[in-house]
């Protein structure tokens, strides 16, 4: 029982023993204009209306003397003089085993028709940023179950990648694979903005009963509020963290960040930001960072976390884009080209890198990954060459071997989204094909 009711005293030690009042003077979009009540940037609070609902909320700023506020779902039957009641705290997630398994809303409520999960205790959703001391170096490889990504992108426990790709290019069947494959202890995934059709479609298909079991799912849809849409990626990376605080290898992929981060522009500029970049605020940039240092390799536990990032028109130069890829420790590249090949998972490996691979690696599997990637360069050079009929054989060795190497390669990176491989398996295949050719 006092387990149980330790999260309670928890909230009553730290809750401030009186409350704070203000009144709304007006609504504009999703924020809403009061005076008063004396809050912080971040802290809760609560707007009753005129029909005794409650109208839970989050202070995003300052307009003068002024506080606004965001309502966490809607400002419908929100009225001039409702009364705003700043509650002294921040926003929270609750956290436990009792989670795996489960589908949740950004607020840790179930959506899965299962009966409510009662956590153990609960974590700030802003988390707690460690000491780069405190990180311990990434030297242990983490199996994704891709073989394209084992062999020649090879990510370490820890790692931070991003997937990078346009819309319809095969993102969310790719984590899917991860999800069911990979060597981790716990799976937290994370669908920010997503659409809600899509929802049971991902749960059912990509994901499956197999991957389900194991991983956690937190989901906003489109339709909800920038507040929550962001408040995902932060419970996500909240349960992860306190899953790696008890010595678990967590894997967390949060679909996508390119919607985590409209929804911190959209809060941003209701709060008065300057747009910057593509109308993105100066604050974005800066929960973007947060939210990716929150993963990464610790003395007890880790979070690798693979983060889906949405290329307008394939734009590799987007700010976005750009601002993510110097904060991950490396990036896959999805081509819309081999997808309309049908060549599944459609990696550009030649865009893509993994920057601690040398890490990870033993020298023999370098060497033939690189090798590998060689004869891929090679034949990437002269490919318009070779199409148009204008190459003719044994004028370039190299050419040469790399057109012999074309097929074989093609077969070795293509795998079917059912396929399971381990890492052995990959690593074996890749020394049969790099001693084949």
């Amino acid at each position: 029982m006092t387990r149980l009711l330790e999260r309670y005293y928890g909230r009553i030690m730290h809750k401030q023993p009186w409350l704070w009042h203000g009144y709304v003077l007006k609504s504009v979009g999703q924020t809403v204009e009061s005076s008063g009540p004396l809050a912080s940037v971040g802290e809760c609070c609560e707007i009753h209306d005129q029909n005794g609902r409650v109208h839970a909320a989050e202070v995003i700023g300052f307009r003068g003397n002024h506080v606004l506020s965001m309502p966490v779902e809607t400002v419908q039957g929100i009225r001039y003089g409702d009364m705003v009641e700043a509650l002294g705290v921040r926003a929270e997630f609750g956290v436990g085993p009792v989670l795996i398994g489960r589908v949740l809303n950004a607020l840790g409520l179930p959506i899965d028709d299962a009966p409510c999960p009662m956590p153990a205790s609960s974590l700030p959703l802003e988390g707690t940023l460690r000491s780069p001391l405190e990180r311990t170096p990434i030297r242990v490889p983490l199996a994704t179950g891709i073989r394209s990504i084992d062999a020649l992108l090879t990510v370490g426990r820890g790692q931070r990648v991003g997937i990078f790709g346009g819309s319809g290019v095969g993102k969310s069947t790719l984590i899917g694979m991860m999800t069911r494959n990979t060597e981790a202890d716990i799976t937290v995934v994370c669908l920010v903005g997503e659409r809600g059709r899509e929802v049971a479609e991902f749960l059912d298909g990509p994901l499956g009963v197999e991957g389900r079991a194991r991983s956690i799912v937190v989901v906003s849809t489109s339709d909800e509020s920038p507040l929550l849409r962001m408040r995902a990626a932060l419970s996500a990376t909240t349960i992860a963290e306190y899953f790696a605080g008890q010595g678990k290898n967590v894997l967390l992929v949060v679909d996508s960040l390119t919607r985590f981060a409209m929804a911190a522009r959209e809060i941003g500029l209701a709060a008065g930001e300057p747009p910057t970049a593509k109308g993105y605020t100066p604050s974005v940039f800066a929960s973007l960072a947060r939210l990716v240092e929150r993963a990464g390799h610790f003395t007890t536990g880790s979070i690798t976390a693979f983060y889906t990032v949405l290329m307008e028109g394939d734009d590799q130069q987007d700010p976005l884009v750009d601002a993510a890829r110097s904060l991950l420790d490396g990036h896959v590249v999805l081509s819309r080209d081999l997808a309309a090949e049908g060549w599944y998972p459609p990696i550009a490996i030649l865009e893509s890198i993994s920057r601690l691979m040398p890490a990870v690696t033993t020298p023999e599997h370098r060497e033939q990954a690189g090798f590998i990637r060689r004869l891929m360069a090679t034949y990437a050079r002269s490919e318009d060459l070779v199409r148009i009929g204008a190459y003719k054989s044994g004028a370039d060795q190299d050419l040469d071997r790399a057109l012999a190497a074309r097929a074989s390669t093609r077969t070795f990176l293509m795998q079917e989204a059912s396929e399971s491989v381990t890492f052995e398996s990959t690593l074996q295949k890749l020394a049969s094909l790099a001693n084949e050719l």
